[in-house]
């Protein structure tokens, strides 16, 4: 029992009450991706600014600064509890967001909103120009936050803090240069063999309703609960969490790209599973809080990934999707339908990137964003400095910038220091879909007879339920017996690849 339970009482009060106007702010911005019409930009800024000064106000209050140094003094709080990981990790929000001038917080949250409208036009019109002077004005205010905030090594590590905490831009820099080192010769061997999957199945026309179905359907097999959530249309998929029952997911469709939808929807599914796996008696609380966004990567990944694009899966699920599109299918064989969801080909855009090259699409950002904050180019400069990336590392030339600078939403909403995240989320996923695939006694006997519930209760028990109790770090050693790794990536993409394109390990 703490020396001061009403302490405590008030700091858990005040901190579900902030997620009140969080939620309400998530809530705005689901809405403008998805529902607001885009007239209604200026005014939706204004909305959101005040509900993020609102938010910093009480994140920043005195008042909480004391409540959190009473308990940081309370000896009687072990630091594993649920009531020792509040108090340590909302202390480290405070002394963080303190730092930040509200005026700043504000500024950020209007541009983000107007940025948001520039860059879909700017999309659009296939026209970098509509979009950079709002791009400047993030980058400077981004400036100005990491100046705030302070740092030792690098600006960069500051903003690498708010999507991974703890994580360092060294660190990560020496991570993806040894899975880059073991991905080109694997890329390479892929790409060069004489047996080529046929792209064009997944190419064929698949109609739009129906597809809507399928998607929904298989996200409910592995374990979405739509009772609780929903699927939605968006330029650029996403998940978010409104409340402890609330859990949108988005996707977007294409008649003639089969891939697109399914796997995004399979995709945000699995962040989805991540949030409806989250204590919902702590929701508003770092108890009930996503460790990391490479965490939540992980999810996604996994569910997309090492389930929806197995063997496995679509021995279990072709049958099911040959019914549903049979002028499509009909002459499919569920081995071609395999080979064909996992082309690995070389491209331009990054969410439809195969497994093998996505990473690269990562580590191309992951450097631009260092190269902008260390001043090494400007915003104009992006461009060039894009397409000369993609031409060095995956050999293809990016002509427009609507398929180059522009594909992307995160830098329209200041998400700089969010891309090393989803390498890392591939990571982790291989090494926590490895270690299930040891405890559980094989998944893909499970998996090929559609039984997801074994792997979603490990995930639930391993990552989803421990909250920000354990750190990314923790949390991947904790689970699986070793620190993170390269190597079962590599191993799963070699053991997958050597299936579909015949070659040995």
């Amino acid at each position: 029992m703490p020396e001061h339970p009403e302490v405590l009482e008030k700091l858990i009060a005040s901190s579900r009450e902030t997620m009140l106007l969080m939620s309400t702010e998530e809530l705005l911005n689901w809405d403008q991706r998805t529902m607001m019409p885009a007239g209604a930009a200026e005014y939706r800024a204004e909305q959101i600014t005040l509900l993020s000064g609102m938010i910093h106000q009480r994140l920043t209050d005195p008042q909480r600064g004391e409540w959190l140094e009473q308990l940081a003094e309370d000896s009687s709080i072990r630091p594993e509890s649920d009531a020792g990981v509040i108090v340590s990790r909302l202390t480290r929000q405070y002394n963080k967001e303190k730092k930040v001038p509200r005026d700043l917080v504000e500024e950020l949250s209007r541009t983000r909103v107007l940025a948001h409208e520039s860059w879909v036009l700017a999309r659009e019109k296939n026209d970098f120009s509509l979009f950079s002077g709002h791009l400047k004005t993030i980058v400077r205010l981004l400036r100005e936050k990491t100046e705030a905030i302070g740092f030792e090594d690098s600006a960069y590590d500051v903003l690498l803090d708010d999507y991974e905490p703890d994580a360092r831009t060294r660190e990560i820099e020496n991570v993806f240069t040894s899975l880059r080192e073991a991905l080109v010769p694997l890329i390479e061997k892929v790409v060069g063999s004489s047996r080529q999957p046929d792209h064009q199945i997944t190419s064929r026309r698949f109609d739009v309703d129906a597809q809507r179905k399928v998607g929904m359907e298989a996200a409910r097999l592995i374990g979405f609960d739509f009772n609780a959530g929903r699927l939605d249309v968006t330029h650029h998929p996403f998940c978010c969490t409104l409340g402890p029952n609330d859990c949108r997911l988005t996707t977007r469709y294409s008649e003639n790209h089969f891939n697109s939808a399914f796997f995004g929807t399979m995709h945000e599914a699995g962040h989805g599973l991540y949030e409806q796996g989250l204590r919902k008696d702590q929701f508003g609380l770092p108890t009930g809080e996503y460790c990391s966004l490479g965490i939540h990567e992980s999810q996604s990944r996994l569910w997309e990934n090492m389930v929806g694009r197995s063997l496995a899966f679509w021995e279990f699920y072709f049958p099911r999707i040959q019914s549903v599109f049979p002028s499509a299918l009909q002459d499919v064989s569920v081995e071609s339908f395999f080979g064909a969801v996992n082309l690995v080909q070389p491209s331009l855009i990054r969410v439809e990137a195969d497994e093998a090259t996505y990473s690269l699409h990562i580590i191309i950002r992951f450097e631009l964003e260092q190269e902008i904050f260390s001043g090494q180019f400007e915003v104009e400069d992006l461009p060039e400095a894009w397409r000369e990336k993609y031409r060095k590392y995956l050999g293809v030339f990016s002509e427009g910038d609507d398929n180059g600078v522009l594909q992307d939403v995160h830098w329209s909403e200041a998400l700089f220091g969010y891309f090393p995240t989803y390498a890392l989320g591939n990571l982790y996923a291989a090494q926590l879909f490895q270690a299930a695939d040891a405890s559980l006694g094989g998944l893909d006997s499970l998996i090929r007879e559609g039984e997801f519930g074994p792997l979603l209760e490990w995930l639930r028990r391993h990552v989803h339920r421990q909250g920000k109790s354990s750190t990314a770090a923790e949390i991947v050693e904790n689970s699986t017996g070793n620190p993170l790794s390269c190597e079962p990536m590599i191993d799963y993409l070699e053991s997958k690849y050597s299936l579909v394109y015949g070659f040995s390990v």
